[in-house]
C-alpha cells in the first residue's frame, strides 16, 4: 500500500503492483506486440511486389515504431493507464497525484520503455523497481507515474463514499455543477474518507479550502452556516446520481438501437461506510432529531483497524457519538471515543 499526496494535503491509499504482476503484464504485451510485428513484416513484404525497396523500409520502420512506441502510449492514453496486458492482470498506470495519465506522460513512458526493454533487454527497468520503494521504473520516473492494482477486494471499492444530506436534498437538486473537475472531485472524496482520521484544526482548514474551491465553480451558492463535510457530501452525491442516470440513459438508447428489452432502472449503491450528515437546516425539508453517527465498519482481514479520533470536538457528530439514544433537548458532554471501537 502506497501513500500519495494530493495538491491539497489529501493522502490517497493506492495498492501498488509489485514486481511479478507488472512482470505478468510485460510479457503479456510482449506476446501481442510480437504478433503485431509479424503482421507488419508480412505486409510490408508484399508491398515489396508493387512498391520500391525505399517504400518497403519506410513502412517497416513506420510500423516497427507504430508497434514498440505506439502500442502502449495510445492504450494508456485512450484507456486511462490500461494496455492489453495490463487489463488482463488488472493492473493500471495513474500519476503520481492518483489521476489519470495523460497523453505526455505515457509518451514518455512508451519511449523510456523502449531503451529500457528493446536496446538494454529490460535491466535498467528490473534494477529501478528494485531500488525504488513503488517500484518504479526510469519511465515512471521521467513521467511522473505509477502503476496500481486495478481489481482491489470490494471492502476497498465500497469504502467511505459520500451521501446525499437530507437538509440539502432540495439545494442539490438544482446545481450545476458541469465545471466541477475530475481532479476536484476526487480530491473532495478523499478528504470525506479521510474526515475521521485528522485533527480538528486540521480538518475543518483542509474542509474549508476544498468547500472553498468547489463553490467556485458551482451554483448556486449553498445555504449560509453549512459545515464544509456537509456540502461536500451533498455536491458529490449529486454529481454521482446524475452520472448514474446518464449511464442508465445510454445503456437504454444502446439497448433500443439493439432492439432487445430495456432493463430497469440502475441497482442502488452499496451502503457507505461512512455517511456524512449535520445538523438541521431552518431552509428546506429537515429531518428532525440529530444525526445518526457514522457506522463503522470492521476493517478487512489483513488490514489496519480503522480508529476515529480520540475527542471529535467540532462537526455533526460530537452530540451522538459516544451515545446510542442522545437524550432530548441540550446534549450532554460526553467521554472519548473508545480506542478500536
Amino acid at each position: 500500500m502506497a501513500e500519495l499526496v494530493t495538491g491539497e494535503a489529501v493522502a490517497l491509499d493506492l495498492r501498488v503492483a509489485r514486481l511479478a504482476s507488472r512482470g505478468c503484464a510485460f510479457l503479456l504485451d510482449l506476446v501481442f506486440q510480437l504478433i503485431a510485428l509479424y503482421l507488419v513484416v508480412y505486409v510490408t513484404a508484399m508491398t515489396t511486389l508493387v512498391a520500391d525497396e525505399a517504400w518497403t523500409i519506410g513502412l517497416s520502420l513506420l510500423g516497427t515504431v507504430a508497434v514498440l512506441v505506439g502500442y502502449p502510449c495510445l492504450l494508456e492514453t485512450l484507456t486511462r493507464g490500461r494496455t492489453l496486458g495490463k487489463m488482463i492482470v488488472g493492473l493500471r498506470v495513474v500519476g503520481d497525484d492518483g489521476g489519470p495519465v495523460r497523453f505526455r506522460q505515457a509518451l514518455v513512458r512508451a519511449l523510456a520503455g523502449f531503451i529500457e526493454f528493446w536496446t538494454f533487454y529490460g535491466s535498467p527497468a528490473l534494477i529501478t523497481s528494485f531500488c525504488n520503494r513503488s517500484g518504479k521504473r526510469l519511465g515512471d520516473l521521467f513521467a511522473g507515474t505509477i502503476v496500481i492494482q486495478d481489481r482491489v477486494p470490494a471492502s476497498v471499492l465500497f469504502g467511505p463514499v459520500a451521501v446525499m444530506p437530507p437538509q440539502l436534498a432540495w439545494w442539490a437538486r438544482t446545481l450545476e455543477i458541469s465545471m466541477l473537475s475530475d481532479e476536484l472531485a476526487m480530491t473532495a472524496r478523499q478528504y470525506l474518507s479521510r474526515f475521521w482520521e485528522l485533527l480538528p484544526e486540521v480538518r475543518d482548514a483542509l474542509g474549508e479550502r476544498i468547500a472553498s474551491q468547489v463553490v467556485a465553480v458551482i451554483s448556486p451558492p449553498p445555504p449560509a452556516g453549512v459545515r464544509p463535510e456537509i456540502l461536500l457530501s451533498a455536491v458529490l452525491a449529486e454529481r454521482r446520481h446524475r452520472e448514474e442516470l446518464r449511464l442508465a440513459e445510454r445503456r437504454a438508447r444502446r439497448m433500443r438501437r439493439l432492439g432487445l428489452p430495456v432493463w430497469g432502472p440502475p441497482a442502488a449503491a452499496p451502503a457507505p461506510a461512512m455517511a456524512v450528515a449535520g445538523p438541521p437546516m431552518p431552509a428546506g425539508p429537515v429531518r428532525p432529531g440529530p444525526p445518526a453517527p457514522p457506522p463503522f465498519s470492521a476493517p478487512a482481514p489483513g488490514q489496519p483497524r480503522f480508529l476515529p479520533p480520540a475527542n471529535y470536538g467540532a462537526g455533526p457528530y460530537q452530540n451522538v457519538l459516544h451515545a446510542p439514544q442522545p437524550p432530548a433537548g441540550p446534549h450532554p458532554q460526553q467521554p472519548p471515543y473508545p480506542p478500536g471501537g
